[in-house]
């Protein structure tokens, strides 16, 4: 096929996407195509038309709010895009809603555990180290500083017992001490994103997941690059990318030491509202980082930035086969003919391909 219309340096839309069960989703300026592999070896294709406020109009156009509203959006597609491919990769598609009252239920579910494992726990966790390394006092020392006026003006102790640990803690203002607390909340935040990363990327399923991860991000890299769309040259372009959801993870945790650290260390009870609260804060200047950081990667000094954010990606990247690169090119191509960027016939589906559908089935 002919190389995009569309140099590299003229592209005036970040491409994006993400893996799901035996696929590639990948997002537009208009429209959004998943391409899944059936059990026979054939690429099904859902397509769907994009909110144009939210990648086309003033949302897109308005710093830290884009990265929020793009986010909520993506999480809520991605989740329903998931749901559908497993039911594809198990041979039972079926003419799923991407929009309404479930897929919202499953992404404010999904929102619940990832809040309260990779904020709320840290947040724990850390106020615990805090006082194991005696940075502030807990419990019995800051309770008795809860006091109480008698009738007769005595000053009389309020007691304390060991199960207020977590209540009753000696706030801390902005300064060295709140910081390193801070540090340590980030340090156990990765940590656990780090371990559960680990943990699942032992399954085979997952494996095959981070599979189509790589060939997703190889093949941007290879349109970016202006080069052909084809598995053989997709699959000779970097696994890794500086726009990947798993370096936004990383930047949201070395952006909240920053933010944190201007509050200092409030009661438990404010400290577990402000994580929560400040989460649409963080994940905007994330969002606008990672946007900077993308169109100047050209720099030496960027690169060696998102050196890190980089190096995390093979925790959820792999090398993908030639089969999982046609996926994803065949997704891709769906989304530059819907935006008039090649002729249909370049953006036609393959033929089945039963070799690469000899694979474990999902759930094995």
């Amino acid at each position: 096929m002919e190389k995009p219309k569309s140099a590299p340096q003229e592209i005036k839309f970040s491409y994006g996407g993400q893996a799901v069960i035996e696929g590639v989703l990948m997002r537009g300026a208009n429209n959004a195509a998943i391409a899944v592999r059936d059990p026979e070896g054939q690429i099904v294709v859902h397509e769907q038309p994009l909110n144009k406020t939210l990648y086309r109009g003033w949302i897109a156009r308005t710093p830290f709010v884009r990265g929020l509203v793009g986010l909520w959006d993506s999480l809520g597609l991605g989740t329903r895009a998931l749901m559908w491919s497993a039911d594809v990769a198990l041979g039972e598609e079926e003419d799923v809603s991407f929009n309404g009252p479930v897929g919202f239920a499953t992404l404010a579910v999904s929102l619940l555990i990832g809040i309260g494992l990779f904020f709320l726990l840290p947040t724990t966790l850390a106020t615990g180290i805090g006082s194991a390394l005696g940075i502030t006092s807990t419990s019995s020392d800051a309770a008795v500083e809860q006091v109480e006026t008698a009738a007769d003006g005595d000053v009389v102790e309020a007691e304390s017992g060991g199960s207020n640990v977590f209540i009753f803690y000696e706030a801390l203002p902005i300064g060295v001490e709140a910081t390193i607390i801070n540090f340590i909340e980030a340090v156990v935040q990765l940590a656990i994103l780090i371990a559960y990363i680990s943990l699942i990327g032992q399954l085979n399923d997952v494996k095959r997941l981070f599979g189509y991860h790589g060939a997703e991000h190889k093949t941007i890299n290879a349109y970016e690059a202006g080069a052909e769309l084809t598995p053989e040259t997709v699959i000779t372009y970097p696994i890794e990318h500086p726009r990947c959801g798993t370096a936004f993870l990383l930047t949201v945790v070395f952006v909240s030491v920053i933010v944190f650290s201007l509050l200092g260390r409030p009661p438990f009870l404010l400290l577990i509202l402000s994580r929560i609260v400040l989460i649409p804060v963080i994940a905007g200047i994330a969002y606008e980082y990672l946007r900077w950081s993308a169109n100047n990667i050209h720099r030496p000094w960027v690169r060696v930035l998102v050196k890190p954010n980089l190096m995390l990606q093979h925790l959820t990247t792999r090398e993908p086969d030639l089969g999982m690169c046609e996926v994803a090119i065949t997704s891709f191509k769906r989304v530059l003919y819907s935006e008039g960027l090649i002729e249909e016939v370049e953006a036609a589906i393959p033929e089945p391909n039963p070799a690469a559908a000899a694979i474990p089935a999902v759930g094995d």
